[in-house]
């Protein structure tokens, strides 16, 4: 089928429109790269673009002989780990029995996890949860109390619901329990879904920093989160 020169034009103008915006999207990044290869006197005087303007790695240098620095990324790899394992497994068991029509208080749970979604304790009520967990300069008071996003909960148990009813009755009739079913014919058939929310949850912890901030005032704790898990 011939295309039409309005259809043409279109496409064109579509092209052109989504090059912008991906241009003004990287442009802040590229710059930020520009100038960290750039020297201070170009960088002062607003003269790095895209490129960099007198070029050394001074800065790069200066970052890798900082000890903290490299402490740091090691502890925030830590915490999106184990903070992303500890929110998948909270949020597929969640989301997997609130799936289930036969569930009892099913439709109360849904309601009071979407309550939460809307309303929260407030800063200082949660500090003082935490404090009184004794969690305060531990790993816990960044990876547990947001252990499980709402939104991302949702969005599985939409996903589970939509799953054949017959092929955990098949599983059911050839043996499997409960756990078995999940495990075995589950998950194995959700991986789009699951890498999807393990994509989010690790996003969300690595980009984290104000609990941290808030909970961890010990310097041990920056050096090493094994100190403050125990």
């Amino acid at each position: 089928m011939q295309e039409s020169r309005s259809y043409k034009v279109f496409k064109v103008f579509n092209v052109i429109f989504l090059l912008f915006v991906v241009f003004i999207t990287l442009y802040p990044f590229l710059n930020v790269v520009a100038q960290s290869f750039s020297s201070e006197s170009y960088i002062n005087s607003g003269k790095v673009s895209l490129f960099p303007r007198g070029f050394n790695v001074e800065t790069y240098k200066t970052i890798s002989r900082d000890s903290m620095f490299w402490t740091n990324y090691k502890n925030t790899i830590i915490y999106t780990v184990v903070g992303t394992l500890i929110s998948m497994f909270m949020t597929t068991i969640f989301a997997y029995a609130l799936s289930k029509k036969r569930l009892m208080g099913r439709k109360f749970l849904t309601m009071f996890a979407v309550f939460t979604m809307f309303f929260s304790g407030g800063l200082i009520p949660n500090y003082v949860l935490i404090n009184s967990l004794g969690f305060n300069n531990t790993m816990w008071a960044l990876v547990v109390p947001g252990a499980i996003s709402i939104y991302n909960m949702l969005i599985m148990k939409s996903f589970f619901e939509n799953m054949p009813e017959e092929l955990e009755e098949a599983a059911s009739i050839d043996g499997l329990n409960t756990y078995g079913i999940l495990l075995r014919i589950i998950l194995p058939l959700s991986k789009a879904v699951m890498a999807t929310m393990v994509l989010f949850y690790a996003v969300g912890h690595w980009n984290s920093w104000f609990p941290a901030f808030l909970y961890l005032d010990k310097k041990n704790c920056s050096r090493s989160p094994f100190i403050c898990a125990i």
